[in-house]
Formats: C-alpha cells, structure tokens, sequence
C-alpha cells in the first residue's frame, strides 16, 4: 500500500484527475447501484471548492492590495480588455455558425420557478447591487463582485496600516491557499465522483434528438478554444500561443468540465497561475473577476440558441441585426451567474430583440436544461480555462516587451 500511495504521488494531477475520470466511467456502465455512494466524493469536492473560495478570494486581494508597493505594475486593464474582446468574439462566432449551420428546435416546456431578467438594465443593476452587498451576505452567497469590492477597499484602508497587520493578512492568505492546495489534491476522487453521477444519472439518450443544436454548440466553443483564444494569444505574445492554450484547457478545463461552475474552479485556476510564474497581485484579481464577466462560453450559448428560437419561428433576420445580437450575447453574459446553468436565463432577454415572447423564450431554456449535461460543462470550461489564458497572455505580454524570454514550453 506504501508503494501504491507512492507511486500514485509520483504522478501529476492531470493523470491523476484522468485515471479518476476512467473509473468513474466503468463504475457508472458496469456497476452503477452497487457504486452509487461514489456519488458523495464529487459532491464533497464540489462542495469544499466553493467554501474555501469566496474566503480564498477576500484574503489574496486584501493582501495583495496591503503588500502592493507604489509604482509596481499589474496588468488588470490588459486582462479586462481581453476578456471582453474574447467574449465579443466568441458571440461573433456563434452569430456566424448560426447562419451558416441554421438549426431548428423541437420546444420543450421551460423550467418553473425560474425569473428571467427583463432586460440589460436589470442585468447591469442586479451587478450594480452585488458591488454594495453586505460583506458577509457577498461571501455566504458566492457573489464575487461583491467579494472583490470589499476587498479592495479593507486593502486600500490598510495600506497604511502596521506591518504586523499586513504580515497577519499575508499569513491568512498563505493558509488558505495551502488549504485550497490540500482540497485540489482530492480532484482525482472528485472527478470520479462527478462523472459516475453525470453518466448514471442523465445518460446520453435524451440528448440525441438534439444532435445538430449540440453540434453546432459544442462547434463553437471547441473554434473559440482551439482557434480564436490562440490568435488573441499570438497577438499579444507573438510566439506559439498553443503550449499556454492547451495546459490552461488541460489543468482547468477538465476540472471546470466536471464541476460546471466557474466560481468552484477560482481555487484551481489560482493555483495554475501560481505554477505559470505569474504576478500574485494580478491574478488573484483577475481570476475572480473573470469567473464574472469572462464568458466566452455563456456568449456562445445564448447566441446559438437565440437564434435557434428565431430559425423556429421563421422570423427573417438580417446580418446586421445579429450583429448586435454578438454585442448584446457579450453584455448579457457579463451578467451570468457563475454557477451551473446560469446563461440560460439570459436567452429570453436575448430573444426579445427580435420580438420573441417571453413564453416562448422560456421554453427555449427549457431546451438548453435538457442538453444542459453537456453544453454547461463545455461552457464552464471554455470560461474558465480562457480567465487564466488571458490572464498568463496579458503577463507575458509585458514580459515581451521588457526584453524577457518566455519560454512556454516549460511549463506546459
């Protein structure tokens, strides 16, 4: 057993997330009732992710606000401005995909107990709000914004503040990171756990009849990941992007996949950016505020099957039209919740720029629940793996042009 324990140590978590990922599977085909309290290990991991990362959050920014020295340079208007040229374009892509792969719905009846926003002023309000939530209110309830914004301001109040009080900050921060170090070491189990549920649970026979929307979907995200993400990478580091790309789709995208909550995988994207060598006081910003406002993915979603909704109905719509659509699918997804699910409920407020009822756009997200198995994971992990992307692509940016080498290939 000392030997097996060793061994398995010796192996990088990525092998061991997937040798997790394989028993998984062959427990939910081969044993599934007799393996069903497996269960409880993904819903531990998931569990423990998101308790230790509204408090993660607090303490990093605090301290790295507290520690910053004047004059030291962060990269957070670089990483804002890819974020949102990221999901712009991922919008634009599903725009395209959809009319040239126009995809019709067989509509579902949509979910009850489910209030979709009225339009983008109430998205931008209810982030309006989230910003002067109540500390302790921002951390029970996972609302990052709120989370950062408080953070922020104790920071900047104790910038002048005794070094024991920023020593005693930096210790907390350091603790919970080692924390989070200890939780992401249970991936492999978590995962097992995760996809022994997805696979004995939902299954894949519901989701065939919605074969061409899931292609088309799915299409989308995989060009925005393996094609769109590596060109704005190219662009900013002009070297091969794809050593960056591939090991932020390996390390957090498959974890992201299984957890299908941005917020959950903040603790591993902070811990990959930690491993990349990047600027502390950048990314323990950006990786919070990117799991609130980076979505490339939820902008595919609500684009494709908006305009699935409009193929339906036979509204014509011209290009110029579904270009705001790409604009509007950007806004909108600024505005979606990082947890399971949450872009759908912005598609009723995407589908009323065409005049689609509310009754029917409901019914529409009923659609995206049904196929939800695997178009939420893909999008959570396009969201997520693409918030450390940008944030690794804005550093080594500056890194080019000081003159230093970026050597990709070391770390992927």
């Amino acid at each position: 057993m000392k030997n097996l324990l060793k061994n398995w140590n010796r192996l990088s978590l990525v092998k061991q997330i997937i040798i997790g990922l394989l028993i998984g599977m062959i427990l939910a085909v081969t044993i599934p009732d007799v393996a069903q309290p497996v269960v409880i290990l993904g819903s531990l991991f998931v569990g423990a992710l998101k308790a230790i990362a509204p408090v993660l959050v607090l303490f990093l920014v605090m301290s790295a606000i507290t520690q910053h020295k004047s004059g030291q340079q962060t990269n957070m208007k670089s990483i804002v401005v890819l974020y949102l040229v990221g999901t712009f374009l991922a919008g634009l892509v599903a725009v395209i995909a959809s009319f040239i792969f126009p995809v019709g719905l067989t509509l579902a009846k949509g979910p009850e107990g489910f209030t979709a926003p009225g339009g983008v002023s109430e998205v931008l309000k209810t982030l309006l709000l989230n910003i002067v939530d109540n500390p302790v209110n921002a951390i029970a309830n996972s609302n990052y914004i709120g989370i950062l914004t408080w953070a922020i301001l104790i920071g900047l109040a104790l910038r002048s503040a005794p070094e024991t009080t920023k020593t005693m900050i930096s210790n907390f921060s350091e603790a919970i990171s080692k924390i989070v170090t200890w939780v992401i070491k249970f991936a492999p189990l978590g995962i097992m756990g995760l996809v022994f549920e997805s696979i004995s649970t939902n299954g894949i026979d519901s989701l065939l009849s919605y074969g061409k929307l899931l292609a088309v979907l799915l299409g989308c995200m995989a060009f925005v990941a393996l094609v769109v993400n590596p060109i704005i990478v190219f662009l900013a580091i002009r070297q091969n992007p794809y050593p960056l790309v591939l090991k932020c789709i390996k390390e957090s995208g498959i974890t992201a996949f299984f957890t299908r909550s941005s917020a959950a995988n903040i603790p591993v994207n902070m811990k990959l950016c930690e491993s990349l060598g990047l600027n502390k006081d950048s990314y323990s910003v950006s990786i919070p505020l990117g799991a609130t406002i980076n979505m490339a993915g939820a902008a595919v979603t609500i684009s494709v099957l908006t305009l699935a909704a409009v193929h339906t109905l036979g509204i014509e719509v011209d290009f110029a039209t579904a270009l705001i659509l790409s604009v509007l699918s950007a806004v909108c997804a600024c505005g979606a919740s990082g947890v399971a699910g949450g872009s759908l409920l912005l598609i009723p407020l995407a589908c009323s720029l065409f005049g689609i009822p509310a009754e029917i756009a409901m019914q529409v997200v009923g659609v995206g629940f049904i196929i939800g198995v695997l178009q939420d994971s893909f999008e959570t992990a396009l969201n997520s793996s693409t918030d450390a992307i940008f944030t690794a692509a804005a550093e080594f940016k500056e890194w080019r042009k000081e003159g230093k080498k970026i050597d990709i290939s070391k770390v992927a």
